[in-house]
This record gives C-alpha cells, structure tokens and sequence, in this order.
C-alpha cells in the first residue's frame, strides 16, 4: 500500500475517534461561521489534531483545510474536510465523513472518506484501485440515463444557481433519483450502486478526496465545465459512460 495512503488512513482513525465522540452529544458546540454556515467543536478539533500530526510525519508539507485555512505551500499539499456534513452532524443524522486529501503537483494522489457513523470507509491511491472496508469497487456499467441512478444534495442549491430547469431535465431522464448528498453521493457512484452525482457549489476540500477514490473505481470525476479537477467550484461525477450526456444537460 501507498505509504501516504497509509498515513491518511492513520489520519482517519484519528479524526473518527473525535467525531465519534462528539456525534450525539447534548452539550455539543455550534458556531456560525461569517458565510452563516455551522461549525462544531468536533470539526475544529479534528483539524487541529490532523494538522498536528502532518507536521510532525511530514515535515515540508501544507495543509489546506475548511476550518483553519491554507498553509504556506510546501512539497506536497494535504487537503482536509474534518467533517463534510456538518448540518447532519450536528443533528444527529449519519451521514457525514472525514475526508483526508494528498495532492502533488496539482494532482490528488491518495483519498481517503470515513463514515464512522455508516461504520463505512473509502480509500484510493494513483494506481492501485478504490477500495471500500478492504473490498475493491468498481463503477457501473449504465451505459443510459433511462436506467441510471442520480444522486444530489439539493434541488433548492441548482435553482439558486439558475440551473434548476437543467436539473430537472436530467432528473427526469433518470430511472431513479435520489439526495444522498455530499461524500456519500460520489462514494456510491465509485461503488457502482449509484451512476451519477452533481452539485452545483463545493469546495475543494469537499471534492479532492472523493475525486480519487471515483478515478480509480472507472469513473470520471469533473467540474461542470468539464475540466478534471477538484477545484472548479461544481462537480460531476459518473461512471464515465453517462458523463458527457450530463454535462450537455445541465450545460447553461
């Protein structure tokens, strides 16, 4: 295994036995950042600890994380998400993740997802497949719309970018839609059990780890314009086969 993939993966342990904790507790602590999101003292907490820890095992490195910003640039860079889902999190709701990042060169080379909460882990490294809990996954072979999975985090966020017909056009061209949301939306797209996933606005640390991971299971993983790339603002991610249909889609 890739040794950076093993330090993510240590990475991750670290980051579950916080949120873990933390998740469901009564006296749990909520802020309201400047842009109105929320944020916990578990997200806070977990970026600190995993910025300590990079420090300490890779010297020369960065870190870019949600919570604390970007360091100065290094020989590599760790992108961070302590917790993507931090509105289910905080209610109570499962669906959230650690999500732990390694790029190189401008090219995201190790991605790990955990979901302590779904007692479920995903991991990748250039080369050397996708893998969920130990077991390799693969993309679909859905090859069209009519019989294809679509999973979204929200409708409301597409009429709110001025793409909400685009949205419903490929919506109802699907077999069968669905709001996972967030990681978990491009982490059945890598398993296969979904064809494909969009949001209209994220984050790069809300993609770079999930773009490996669907990579390496057969997918194809870009912005709405099309560029392969985590930090484009938007994203698509499909099984390859369905990908150039969508983005005419919900083309502007």
């Amino acid at each position: 295994m890739h040794p950076d993939l093993v330090f993510a993966l240590e990475l991750a342990d670290l980051a579950d036995a916080i949120t873990s904790e933390r998740f469901q507790a009564d006296d749990l602590l909520v802020e309201t950042k400047p842009d109105l999101s929320p944020v916990t003292e578990a997200d806070r907490a977990v970026e600190q600890v995993l910025r300590k820890r990079i420090g300490e095992e890779r010297p020369g490195h960065s870190v870019v994380g949600e919570e604390f910003g970007a360091d100065q640039p290094g020989s590599a860079r760790w992108i961070i998400d302590p917790i993507d889902g931090t509105k289910n999190y905080l209610r109570g709701l499962p669906v959230w993740a650690t999500l732990v990042a390694l790029e190189r060169d401008g090219r995201v080379e190790v991605g790990v997802v955990s979901a302590p909460a779904l007692h479920r882990r995903w991991w990748a490294a250039r080369g050397e497949g996708s893998f969920v809990d130990g077991r390799r996954i693969h993309v679909s072979k859905i090859a069209r719309l009519s019989d294809a999975v679509l999973s979204y985090a929200s409708v409301l966020s597409w009429e709110q970018h001025g793409l909400g017909e685009q949205f419903l056009t490929l919506a109802r061209g699907c077999w069968r839609t669905r709001g996972f949301g967030d990681f978990w939306s491009h982490m059945l797209v890598a398993e296969g059990t979904a064809d494909l996933a969009v949001e209209p606005e994220v984050e790069l640390w809300d993609l770079a780890a999930p773009q490996v991971i669907v990579e390496e299971a057969g997918g194809r993983f870009t912005d709405l314009g099309g560029t392969p790339t985590p930090a484009g603002g938007s994203v698509v991610s499909s099984n390859g086969l369905l990908h150039d249909q969508v983005l005419t889609t919900l083309r502007p």
